[in-house]
């Protein structure tokens, strides 16, 4: 079955060859210079206003540009406003509500040019916004002075200034773009964190950070005020107690998983930063994994390649989720699960049939609560060598959903004896219902111990008879991980299971690895093959992939295997959102990826 990109169309493409070196404002509609304080500043901070902060479209301009004096004798506005904010959509002066500066690269030079239009203007507050950093400042006026202050956020449309932090679990939203702000974040601690100086440490703070924000929003009454949370007039020393308190709880809930010595060693000033980008949003409830993004900003792509952790995006991660359809009772595993995408989503997908299930046979909330941890505890299972990648896997799924028990840090490709006691009991072999996983690949990875390659059939090389079978030979000197993982993968599920992985597209292309398609064919019956876009893992590596869904059911009778070919994948080589428009004309993302597990449904039960 083929599945056809034809009739989808990428406007930004037409716009661009419509007329060359401009993209359409996200407010007016009008095209704009393609520059870089716009594509990256400037139309990212409108859609989080109307996105993230609920301000109307009609109440923002971009373009034309709103201006303000240069100082207040003069007769003539000529200070252009990148963005401003106005109470009401007639949009006059005494209205103007916030200002959004995007010109100035530094934070210094940035806050200049902010207080200046501040000073000007009938607006009280002001953002400073590059692209990769945030500022956000209140103007107030005391004894004939103009003072300007740093304020931890800015208030939502219809909120007040002093109704900052102070949100109801309930008023708490998704984010739209958890890169934006994990991208400042990380700017930010770079620029003016005390103390530390590694990627490694600001990661581990804002993984616990993220740990708190989550057990806070899991842990909160809907009509009650969150504790992760900085006020406009509070003291940063008081939200950073508030804070330390709350990862202490976090702490005593998951003592098996967090260590005692863990702390919050973040200065307080830097805390109630962090706290005032993040309190706004639901990260549970937010598209994206929020430690998977945090990950891709805080850990670069210099320690990712050389380790092979390119984390899957999690579109691809629902797509395979969803093809797979895990059941209730179903025992799944990822034997390299890195953060833990793969099981989560998972969780949350066998979650839904619970919630299902419930409410057919009308059982009350607590035994809902009760069915969702016992699948969770009994049939999540997950397995990744790195220490710190294992820890923060077990972290979230406990946060989530208290499957903490079922994850390792072991080598899965090593000999299971090497395991841990706990670990050999808990993974058996041919046991799992379900394996689904995105094993490390890289070209600089290689398992070259001989006493790992004897135990795997593609640890050996293969040679053709005479009759066109392959033989197995000697063992070989080295061989990429990922080979192993797919033998490894069938060692893990039983009969008639199913696999879910990530795999190189080159494994089905080349001539040199035609031996692993044999083996796949010998173990399995390949139910679909999806190639994904060399997009997908930019900026990180330009490996082209694709996902192969099997059961391990070989057969000999010829059968039909579901194919696909993704060209959109959400975003395009640098990293930046691709875009297209929907039938009601409406902005959305050019994402085919969501399509294919329908595609794939429908295709079964035709």
């Amino acid at each position: 079955m083929e599945f056809n990109n034809a009739d989808i169309k990428n406007p930004q493409m037409e716009e661009f060859s419509t007329k060359e070196g401009y993209i359409t404002d996200y407010i007016s509609g009008q095209l704009v210079r393609d520059i870089p304080e716009e594509r990256e500043a400037v139309q990212v901070f409108s859609k989080i206003l109307v996105e993230d902060y609920n301000y109307p479209k009609n109440h923002i301009q971009t373009h034309p540009q709103w201006r303000v004096k240069v100082r207040p004798s003069d007769n003539k506005k000529e200070y252009p406003i990148d963005i401003a904010v106005f109470s009401n959509e007639n949009k006059i002066d005494d209205t103007v509500h916030i200002i959004v500066e995007c010109k100035k690269k530094n934070r210094r030079d940035g806050r200049s040019q902010l207080e200046d239009y501040l000073r000007f203007s009938t607006a009280r507050m002001g953002v400073w916004f590059n692209g990769n950093e945030r500022l956000y400042l209140v103007k107030t006026e005391r004894d004939g002075k103009v003072i300007f202050s740093e304020i931890p956020n800015i208030p939502r449309f219809g909120q007040r200034l002093e109704d900052v932090g102070k949100f109801k679990r309930m008023d708490l939203k998704p984010a739209t773009n958890l890169k934006t702000v994990f991208k400042s974040i990380r700017n930010y601690l770079a620029a003016n964190a005390v103390g530390i100086t590694r990627d490694e440490v600001f990661a581990q703070q804002l993984i616990n950070l993220i740990f708190c924000k989550i057990y806070d929003e899991r842990f909160t009454k809907p009509d009650e005020i969150v504790t992760f949370r900085a006020g406009v007039n509070e003291e940063n020393s008081v939200v950073k107690g508030r804070i330390d308190k709350l990862f202490a709880r976090v702490k005593d809930q998951y003592s098996d998983v967090i260590e005692v010595a863990d702390s919050i060693t973040l200065d307080a000033n830097t805390l109630t930063y962090i706290v005032g980008e993040l309190h706004n949003y639901s990260l549970s409830d937010s598209e994206r994994d929020a430690v998977a993004e945090a990950f891709e900003i805080f850990i670069g792509p210099s320690l990712k390649g050389g380790q092979g952790q390119f984390f899957t995006p999690r579109n691809v991660v629902k797509m395979v989720v969803d093809m797979i359809d895990p059941g209730i009772d179903e025992r799944i595993i990822d034997p390299a699960c890195g953060s833990g995408g793969f099981l989560v989503e998972s969780l949350r997908h066998v979650w839904k049939k619970v919630e299902n299930r419930g409410a057919d046979y009308g059982w009350p909330d607590h035994e809902i609560f009760a069915e969702k941890q016992r699948v969770a505890i009994k049939n999540f299972r997950g397995i990744d060598k790195d220490n710190f990648l294992s820890k923060v896997a077990k972290a979230y799924m406990a946060i989530l959903g208290d499957g903490r028990g079922g994850v390792y840090c072991e080598n899965s490709l090593d000999d299971p004896q090497h395991w841990s006691a706990e670990a050999r009991k808990d993974v058996p072999f041919g046991s799992f219902d379900i394996v689904i996983t995105n094993p490390p690949f890289g070209k600089k990875l290689a398992v070259d111990t001989s006493e790992i390659l004897q135990m795997y059939d593609l640890g050996h090389s293969w040679n053709v008879d005479d009759e066109g079978k392959f033989i197995k030979g000697v063992i070989q000197e080295q061989q990429p991980p990922q080979l192993l993982f797919i033998e490894r993968c069938f060692n893990l599920l039983r009969p008639g299971g199913k696999l879910g992985i990530v795999l190189l597209e080159s494994i089905f292309g080349m001539p040199k690895y035609k031996y692993v398609v044999d083996y796949i064919n010998r173990n399995a019956k390949i139910l679909a093959i999806v190639a994904l876009p060399e997009d997908l893992f930019q900026p990180h590596t330009h490996a082209k992939t694709c996902v192969i869904i099997c059961e391990k059911t070989p057969t000999a009778i010829p059968y039909d295997i579901f194919m696909c070919d993704v060209k959109w994948c959400g975003h395009d080589s640098r990293g930046n959102p691709t875009y297209t428009y929907n039938e009601k004309g409406e902005k959305i993302i050019l994402d085919e990826i969501p399509q294919v597990a329908t595609v794939f449904k429908q295709g079964k039960n035709l």
